[in-house]
């Protein structure tokens, strides 16, 4: 099960495609954090590019987004690099956050499909849960967001 609304978001501070490491703690503004299992799929690709398409949505609110699994910092690069992603992707090679939030799948070693909106205030103010729909992260996200 995942986080509950409501909930604080655990803090962490991981290696990212940006120039320095990404620190929840050092965030004001909302984010949209997504978890997903492997750069490079088809499904996690088809999410990361339904963010990318819609990224000026969220930019426009001051919302940023964020994507994370285990892969390494050269395969997001790379990853990033070959879809035209604007946002940022972080690496939790142990898997110690995605363990936090509740995504983790133990004997893979990968992230589960969750995807959280957590406010300003670092508290969890939607989830969305589901392997198999990855478009429907995105849409989730944005009717959420729209709410707030």
């Amino acid at each position: 099960m995942p986080l509950k609304v409501g909930e604080t978001a655990p803090n962490f501070n991981l290696a990212s495609t940006g120039k320095n490491r990404f620190n929840l703690k050092d965030l004001n503004e909302p984010l949209v954090l997504f978890f997903y299992p492997k750069d490079f799929t088809p499904g996690c690709t088809k999410e990361a590019c339904s963010f990318r398409d819609n990224f000026e949505f969220f930019k426009n609110l001051d919302v940023q987004v964020v994507g994370i699994n285990t892969d390494t910092l050269s395969t997001h690069a790379k990853f990033k690099e070959k879809h035209n992603l604007p946002f940022e992707l972080l690496s939790d090679a142990s898997g110690k956050v995605c363990k936090a939030y509740k995504a983790h799948v133990p004997v893979l070693n990968i992230a589960k499909r969750i995807t959280y909106l957590i406010d300003a205030e670092k508290k969890i103010a939607a989830v969305y849960n589901d392997l198999i729909g990855a478009e429907k992260h995105i849409k989730t996200m944005i009717r959420k967001v729209s709410e707030v």
